[in-house]
């Protein structure tokens, strides 16, 4: 149980990296820094935008519960 608990955790892990760095940066900060400034017209939907945050969430969630899990069967192992 533990191994599939530290699979999905890893897994998610990656996941919610890739998609927090595909979100299109919304200030002038880092994003701008490193080349994010320049538009790109194939990036503007909105709806695809609506669903990588939905997505993102969704997956953020997940990570947050696989946290969750593994340290309650840490803890009580």
């Amino acid at each position: 149980m533990i191994i599939a608990l530290n699979v999905g955790l890893i897994i998610t892990s990656v996941l919610l990296v890739v998609l927090v760095l595909l979100h299109r940066g919304k200030g002038g900060g880092l994003s701008s820094l490193f080349g994010g400034g320049v538009q790109s017209s194939l990036s503007g939907s909105s709806v695809v935008e609506k669903n990588l945050d939905r997505i993102t969430i969704f997956v953020g969630a997940l990570w947050l519960i696989f946290i969750v899990a593994v340290g309650l069967f840490i803890k009580y192992s």
